[in-house]
């Protein structure tokens, strides 16, 4: 069976951890910030990990191991 490619834009929006989980950033932090709290700015700062529902549809995206 061929090598399977990793898809270009997942691979620019999520990234494998050492524990094999991923990361991914937060969404609403691009524009219209002024509405929005700065505690909750703050949250979305921060990395979040892939859901276990979406984990294997990234996965295979990513092409990553089984």
């Amino acid at each position: 069976m061929p090598k399977l490619k990793t898809h270009s834009s997942a691979k620019k929006r999520f990234s494998v951890t050492g524990s094999g989980k991923i990361k991914c950033s937060h969404a609403g932090k691009r524009h219209i910030l002024t509405k929005k709290s700065k505690s909750r700015k703050l949250r979305l700062t921060h990395a979040g990990l892939v859901h276990d529902t979406e984990f294997a549809r990234v996965k295979r995206l990513l092409a990553i191991g089984g």
